[in-house]
C-alpha cells in the first residue's frame, strides 16, 4: 500500500475517533490538566533537588529538564496519535481484532487509531514549553544545522518511543488475561532515562541504549544539544536505534498477530 493512502486512511480513522471524544468535552479538559499538572509537579520536583544541589555529575538544571521534558513530549505523541497501542489486550481477548483483520487496511494502521488519549495533548504542550525553556537558558548556540539535528532527534526519539509501546502490548498475543501487566512495567522502565545515565550501572546504561533505548529519546539527544564531550558521538545512532527500533516492532507485532486464535465459543 502506497505511504500516502495510508496517511489517508489513518486521518480518516483518526478523525472519527476524536469526534467521538469531543462529544464529552468535560473528559477532554479534565484529562489534557490532569497531564499538564503532572508535568509541572515532576518539573517542580527537580527544582526543589537542583535548588539544594545545583550540579549533579555535571549536569545542571536545565540540562536534566530537557531530558525529563523528551520523554514526556513522546510520550504525549504517542498517546495523542497512538493510544491503540494500548488497546491491544482489549482486542485480543474480546476477539475484537477479528473485524480489522477483514478490512482491507493495515491491522497495524487500525490499532494505532484504535483510542486518542487526549491526556496526550497536555504533556506535549508543557513538555514543548520546557524543552523550549531549556533551551533558552542551557545557552545553546543555534545554528541551522543544529536546529535540523534537533528536530530530527525529536523525530527519531517519536518513532523510539512508539514502536516501544507496540512491542510491549504485543504481549497481549501470548499473555492472554486483562491483568497483563507487561506493557506498563516496560513503560516505567522510562523513568530511567529522564536523567543523565553516567549516574547509573554500566548494566542499565547498556540496557537503556539497546534493549530498550529509551537513552536515544533523551540522554543522547542532550548530550549533542548541550555539547557533552564524553558522549560525543553517540546521537548520530538515533536514527539506526529508531529503525532498528521500528523494524524489531513490527516484526514482533506480525508475528504474534500469526498466534491470534480469536476468543473461541
Amino acid at each position: 500500500m502506497r505511504l500516502s493512502r495510508m496517511f489517508y486512511l489513518y486521518k480518516r480513522l483518526y478523525v472519527q475517533q476524536l469526534k467521538a471524544i469531543l462529544e464529552y468535552n468535560k473528559d477532554f479538559y479534565i484529562l489534557m490538566c490532569s497531564a499538564a499538572l503532572t508535568q509541572v509537579l515532576g518539573f517542580v520536583f527537580l527544582w526543589v533537588i537542583y535548588d539544594r544541589i545545583p550540579d549533579i555529575n555535571g549536569w545542571q538544571f536545565w540540562e536534566v529538564t530537557f531530558m525529563y521534558a523528551m520523554i514526556f513530549v513522546t510520550e504525549g505523541v504517542g498517546s495523542l496519535f497512538f493510544e491503540g497501542t494500548w488497546r491491544m489486550s482489549r482486542l485480543v481477548n474480546l476477539g475484537e481484532m477479528d473485524r480489522y483483520l477483514l478490512r482491507p487496511v493495515p491491522v497495524v494502521l487500525q490499532v494505532f487509531c484504535t483510542g486518542i488519549g487526549i491526556n496526550g495533548l497536555g504533556n506535549m504542550l508543557i513538555g514543548g514549553v520546557i524543552i523550549w525553556q531549556s533551551l533558552i537558558h542551557g545557552n545553546v548556540h543555534f545554528t541551522p544545522g543544529k536546529i535540523l539535528i534537533i528536530l530530527l532527534l525529536l523525530i527519531t526519539a517519536v518513532i523510539i518511543r512508539v514502536s516501544i509501546n507496540l512491542a510491549a502490548n504485543s504481549a497481549a498475543f501470548w499473555i492472554k488475561n486483562a491483568g497483563n501487566a507487561f506493557p506498563l512495567m516496560v513503560h516505567n522502565l522510562a523513568d530511567l532515562a529522564k536523567y543523565p545515565l553516567s549516574l547509573f550501572p554500566q548494566a542499565i546504561r547498556v540496557f537503556v541504549s539497546t534493549v530498550l533505548p529509551y537513552a536515544f529519546i533523551s540522554f543522547y539527544p542532550a548530550t549533542y544539544v548541550f555539547g557533552k564531550s564524553d558522549w560525543s558521538g553517540w546521537w548520530m545512532l538515533a536514527p539506526v536505534a529508531a529503525l532498528g527500533s521500528m523494524a524489531a516492532a513490527y516484526g514482533i507485532f506480525r508475528f504474534g498477530l500469526s498466534r491470534y486464535e480469536s476468543t473461541g465459543n
